[in-house]
């Protein structure tokens, strides 16, 4: 029997070896054509995690519903156009997930959650006009699609300049915030406030005290910072290139204790 289980261990870390063989040298070829790469992360097939370490982290977290979405919201923001083709019936449907009994639901869910707006955007508007503020908005949120979607993230509301965007974990919440303060509309700044807690989560909406807390730390953010809660450091610890100031104690309106954040920042 030992000789058996020894035949049956040796099997199995053959096995083992192979898939990881071959899940190196299909990470490699997404490696070679940027362009390719980008689109697979970006619409959920492949994970950031797995390309970084192929074999040793699932390919694909994103549901199948999740990597269509990210399709469509891709297609769409690229090619308006193919609104037309896809049909908006068939956009509406994929986007709201209908409970089985027809009844509308809410449930509490762990989430991560990051809001942004765009530091100056009024003056901007009062200067330019409303023409100029709608295709500047447009471009903008063609920019910040992919940066979102290629961390698992979702649009749940877009809020005139800003935005309440959900992640998967804390730290796909605070490397994608870290990446749109990087890249704001011209002249303009952009910052954000990151937590992570529980929310009530319906079809097209995030509630809870959670949900209020990462307003009002992104309403205290600087345009170019990113602010986070405390509860998104300690979740995510040492990130590499990943800098986070010395926390200070906020008080916020409508927040009814006090809220420790701290800046955040790229190392160098």
């Amino acid at each position: 029997m030992a000789g058996l289980d020894d035949a049956r261990a040796k099997g199995e870390s053959a096995v083992d070896a192979a898939l990881v063989g071959l899940a190196e040298r299909a990470a490699e070829l997404l490696r070679r054509d940027p362009g390719l790469k980008d689109t697979a992360v970006e619409v959920g097939l492949v994970d950031r995690a797995w390309l970084e370490e192929p074999g040793r982290h699932p390919i694909r977290t994103a549901p199948a519903l999740d990597v269509v979405q990210r399709f469509l919201e891709r297609s769409v923001e690229r090619r308006p156009s193919a609104l037309g083709s896809i049909g908006l019936n068939a956009l509406q449907l994929l986007a709201y997930e209908h409970p089985i009994d027809g009844k509308s639901e809410t449930r509490l869910t762990p989430a991560s959650i990051v809001f942004t707006d765009l530091e100056g955007f009024t003056r901007f508007t009062a200067r330019a006009g409303d023409e100029a503020a709608l295709a500047l908005l447009e471009e903008h949120h063609k920019v910040i699609g992919p940066i979102v979607r290629g961390r698992g993230g979702k649009v749940v509301k877009r809020l005139g300049d800003g935005l309440m965007l959900t992640f998967p974990s804390a730290e796909s919440a605070l490397l994608a915030a870290l990446e749109l303060i990087d890249a704001p509309p011209e002249d303009l700044r952009l910052r954000a406030g990151v937590h992570t807690g529980e929310a009530v989560v319906t079809a097209d909406d995030l509630i809870g005290h959670d949900v209020n807390v990462a307003a009002r730390v992104a309403a205290a953010a600087k345009g170019g910072q990113v602010l986070a809660t405390i509860a998104v450091r300690d979740e995510v610890g040492d990130v590499r290139g990943v800098v986070f100031t010395r926390a200070r104690r906020r008080s916020f309106k409508g927040v009814e204790h006090p809220v420790s954040v701290c800046a955040v920042t790229r190392a160098g």
